[in-house]
């Protein structure tokens, strides 16, 4: 292996909850970076975001088909809802930062307008907001969990 090349490694806990298990419950070899690319994995958080994208009338089986090709090519994909001038994707990001989240989300539509055969709409709205507090309001009310969970549905 050449000095330039970065080795990537998993994220331990990725699908757990934040504090559900302790440092123990990581495994040797994910305990010691192997590279910049893990100590920087190890400082991302995760973040659920909200979309919000308009536009002009679009018909709806090619909208359900440009969403569900965008659900293929960006994963974890949680849920989008779509009528004939406006969409909603909700889906979990992995980011250093707030800023780095939205950021990223800003530009999910735009880069894959063209591959996923997506409308020409502009992002109208955008909410970011980390795991927790996503869980937060959930149990206590506050917010509605999805309509539906994964996949791409009318509203």
């Amino acid at each position: 292996m050449g000095k330039g090349r970065v080795v990537l490694t998993s994220i331990p806990g990725g699908g757990e909850r934040p504090g559900a298990a302790g440092p123990e419950a990581v495994s040797a070899e994910h305990t010691r970076p192997s590279s910049s690319a893990a100590e920087i994995g190890q400082r991302a958080r995760i973040w659920h975001v909200v979309l919000n994208v308009a536009g002009g009338v679009t018909p709806l089986p090619s909208l359900k088909q440009g969403l569900e090709q965008l659900a293929h090519e960006h994963p974890p994909f949680l849920t989008a809802r779509y009528a004939v001038d406006h969409a909603e994707i909700r889906y979990w990001e992995q980011a250093d930062t707030l800023q780095d989240a939205a950021a990223l989300a800003l530009r999910l539509w735009g880069e894959h307008r063209s591959s996923a055969g997506l409308p020409p709409w502009e992002v109208v709205g955008l909410e970011v907001v980390d795991r927790p507090t996503y869980h937060q309001r959930i149990a206590e009310g506050y917010a509605e969990p999805p309509a539906f969970l994964g996949g791409v549905h009318p509203y």
